[in-house]
């Protein structure tokens, strides 16, 4: 069977993450959503997308097709469930599509045709940016419980201090002395030939990616996901970090996410709780206002190739587009558009070739080249995102 990932009626209130990805490959928990079905599925994953995004995210289509929701994390019943999908049988969960089965040659998809099962169970959807922190504790202990299945971790280091290690899993490569795991709040899994330098503290849930690495002193509260090959000091609280990012310095960074190729500078710090304690709004790319979260801590949302400046304070509920630059004393606004260069005093136009020439030696310092594909999505973020700038 051939599976495709569909991004849903969610991926406008995913932006900014998914003005440069799909909903599939939104990280959260240890995995992104799509190596999730991948690893449950046993089978590679093609995806339905913008326009824009499909010659570096492309849809194969074959015979007989299974589409899913990326909104959808997977679990044992919904696998079996999509597993086990036939011509004309639709997988529902209210007024939510889950999964549908198509063939190649069909044009349309009209669900009054098919027979429709529902799914009424429990299960974990991504239809929201604070989604991602804020359901990010469920998330990785389901990954952590399906990836260390029948596995053995590699040995934990007799310098570590640890408490609950039953609850820890190390893969092979993986660097660690002298620091303090707790996994009693929630479980540590460490990837492969990452790195934890002495003097780190970490409390579960917890997940560091491949190749990833913590500071030496940090202080990390669970829910926290490093994405691969991303370094993370200071202060982190609830926080996911999307891989190949940076902050590698003192400062505290809570209740938040970070795209893939960002870097914070040193001593930058966000609030996550207001003065008042009244919940938090964030800026709504659909509704192009302020929304309400339902959440009385929600930091900082930062899309890709975004960066701060040293000591940048962001105030509660911040949403940073992709490609900003941001720098200077004082608290920038909360809503900050892609390719904007500036702070609290203002901001000018962040022109592409001098993004662009920054995203290519940001990526190519990882092995990874800023190519073709890769410029025509940033430039169709900086044109989409010029009626937000007032250019």
């Amino acid at each position: 069977m051939n599976y495709i990932l569909f991004d849903g009626p969610a991926r406008n209130a995913l932006l900014p993450f998914t003005f440069t990805r799909p909903v599939a490959d939104v990280l959260v928990g240890i995995m992104t959503i799509r190596q999730k079905w991948e690893a449950h599925l046993g089978s590679t994953t093609t995806t339905v997308t913008e326009e824009y995004l499909s010659e570096k995210f492309p849809m194969v289509e074959l015979e007989e097709n299974v589409m899913i929701n990326a909104s959808y994390l997977p679990n044992s019943v919904l696998v079996e469930m999509i597993t086990n999908l036939g011509p004309d049988q639709a997988i529902f969960r209210g007024e939510d599509v889950i999964a549908f089965y198509t063939k190649g040659e069909q044009e349309s998809v009209d669900f009054d045709t098919y027979e429709i099962l529902e799914y009424n169970d429990d299960c974990i959807t991504i239809e929201r940016t604070w989604d991602i922190f804020s359901k990010n504790d469920e998330a990785i202990r389901e990954d952590f419980e399906f990836l260390t299945e029948n596995k053995k971790s590699q040995p934990i280091p007799q310098s570590v201090n640890v408490i609950a290690p039953e609850n820890i899993f190390i893969e092979e490569g993986a660097k660690l002395e002298f620091v303090t795991l707790n996994a009693s709040t929630g479980p540590i899994y460490i990837g492969k030939d990452s790195e934890i330098m002495e003097g780190a503290v970490i409390r579960g849930p917890f997940a560091l990616g491949n190749n990833a690495q913590v500071k030496m002193g940090s202080k990390i509260y669970g829910a926290t996901t490093v994405g691969p090959h991303s370094r993370i000091g200071g202060e982190v609280k609830n926080a996911v970090i999307f891989a190949n990012s940076n902050k590698g310095h003192e400062g505290y960074l809570g209740d938040s996410v970070l795209g893939e190729w960002c870097n914070i500078g040193a001593d930058s710090n966000n609030s996550n709780l207001k003065n008042n304690y009244e919940e938090v709004k964030l800026w709504s790319y659909e509704t192009e206002s302020f929304v309400k979260t339902g959440l009385q801590f929600c930091g900082l949302m930062m899309g890709d190739h975004s960066k701060c400046g040293i000591n940048t304070m962001f105030n509660t509920g911040t949403v940073v587009g992709v490609s900003a630059n941001i720098f200077g004393s004082g608290f920038p606004r909360n809503f900050v558009p892609s390719f904007s260069w500036g702070g609290a005093t203002g901001f000018t136009t962040y022109v592409t070739k001098k993004a662009f020439e920054t995203a290519r030696l940001v990526m190519g310092r990882r092995g990874v080249e800023f190519d073709e594909k890769e410029a025509a999505i940033l430039q169709h973020v900086f044109d989409e995102s010029k009626k937000w700038r007032n250019d």
